[in-house]
């Protein structure tokens, strides 16, 4: 069944309770920004203003230089507008100037290389995140799109750039798509790339380079994020088409795509499920085989990290194909949230991939984030709660420091007490 995203609604005055790490330490390799809300929590209501006033002098100093003729400095005000949109909730004052960001987005994709043009895709998501679901963002998106479906298509085009686009193009569709023969179009696009890393005909595997497989890898996490609104009719070929295909790619040397495409066939599985209760796969039994072998993986000429995330992960895999999803809470400011599913589980990280630590915050204060993931309206906290449940800066410094020390003498008791044996 189709999973129809929900439109914005409007924005209140009173403003909800925050986590610190989304307002402040998020924002604290901007020095700038940081500077502004500390003066912010230490006065009162006029100085409140002050440091909004400023916030968006430096905002409006960015919008502005990102036609800068230097790369440098647009480069640096692509990074500052994300970091101001991933750890705060703008809408007003980017709803004003949405156009004007979007004509900036889409010079610095035509006309930029490499980091500028992945620093103007990721901005572009976090616009549309900012925006929500409804006729802005559809703007927005109705402008960039042909660009970046350009940029995805080119292969002589920068491989960071792609990879990149083939990120942010998934989630822009997600929030901003308003017809599904658009997304059945999208989706192809995606599919066009991943599935040139697919087994050949005679069973053999391509040899792909690491930069070009991460484009694949990025695709393919797009189009799973694309599935999880896909019409039951949609699935049904879909199932058809790639199921018995994506198995083979839990043989590639690349670790993060044998990764995602687990996910991605835990996902299918799921969704099948959903749409037909008897679903069956024919070579079910060979798939859990090969699931299971990588949930145990102990091939030495593997790296141990990757050993260890892809033994997590397919672990998680396995329990899904056989009808069992890993629930896990997340849990922000006073509330939480089940994670329970692999739908909302890829919805969760392609939203996080872009906000990064300022999730919690966007879980509590973006009406439209709430709306995905039915959390009902922001909570509403007065601001004289708010300040009685926020420490200073200087008390979480002496809380950190006393946890590091205790931490520490552990560590040393424990280091003590062990035995070298071949010294014995």
């Amino acid at each position: 069944m189709t999973r129809k995203l929900p439109k914005r609604g409007q924005h209140g005055a009173v403003q909800p309770f925050s986590d610190e790490d989304a307002s402040i330490e998020t924002l604290s390799h901007c020095s700038s920004f940081s500077d502004s809300t500390s003066v912010a929590d230490e006065g009162g209501d006029g100085s409140e203003d002050t440091a909004q006033e400023d916030f968006q002098y430096k905002l409006k100093g960015f919008i502005d230089s990102t036609v800068d003729k230097s790369a440098k400095t647009r480069q640096g005000a692509l990074d500052g507008l994300k970091t101001a949109m991933a750890t705060r909730i703008l809408y007003e004052f980017i709803s004003e100037r949405r156009m004007t960001i979007t004509d900036s987005i889409e010079r610095c994709l035509k006309k930029g290389k490499g980091e500028e043009q992945r620093a103007a895709a990721s901005l572009a998501c976090l616009l549309c995140i900012q925006l929500g679901s409804g006729i802005e963002s559809e703007e927005v998106f109705k402008t960039l799109k042909p660009i970046f479906k350009t940029i995805l298509v080119d292969g002589s085009a920068n491989i960071q750039a792609r990879q990149a686009v083939a990120t942010s193009l998934g989630l822009c569709t997600l929030v901003a798509e308003d017809d599904v023969l658009d997304v059945q179009a999208t989706m192809e696009c995606f599919e066009n790339l991943f599935t040139r890393s697919y087994a050949r005909a005679d069973g053999t595997c391509p040899s792909i380079n690491p930069q070009t497989s991460q484009l694949h890898t990025n695709a393919l996490l797009s189009w799973a994020l694309l599935l999880t609104i896909c019409s039951a009719n949609q699935l049904k070929e879909i199932l058809r088409k790639h199921l018995p295909k994506l198995p083979k790619l839990l043989e590639s040397e690349d670790v993060n795509m044998r990764i995602v495409a687990g996910e991605t066939i835990a996902l299918l599985f799921e969704l099948a499920r959903d749409t037909e209760p008897e679903f069956e796969f024919e070579e079910w039994d060979q798939l859990c085989i090969k699931l299971s072998a990588l949930a145990t993986d102990c091939n030495k000429h593997r790296a141990k990290n990757d050993k260890r995330k892809q033994r997590s992960v397919f672990r998680d895999v396995l329990k899904a194909v056989e009808a069992n999803f890993q629930s896990e809470t997340i849990r922000f400011g006073t509330e939480r949230m089940s994670i329970d599913s692999w739908v909302r589980k890829r919805t969760y990280d392609a939203f996080r991939e872009f906000v990064g630590s300022g999730m919690n915050y966007h879980l509590q204060a973006n009406e439209f984030i709430r709306d995905v993931f039915e959390l009902g309206p922001p909570i509403l906290v007065d601001s004289a709660t708010m300040k009685a449940m926020k420490i200073s800066r200087f008390e979480r410094h002496l809380h950190n420091s006393a946890a590091f020390k205790a931490r520490t003498k552990a560590r040393s008791k424990f280091r003590d007490k062990r035995v070298d044996v071949g010294e014995f």
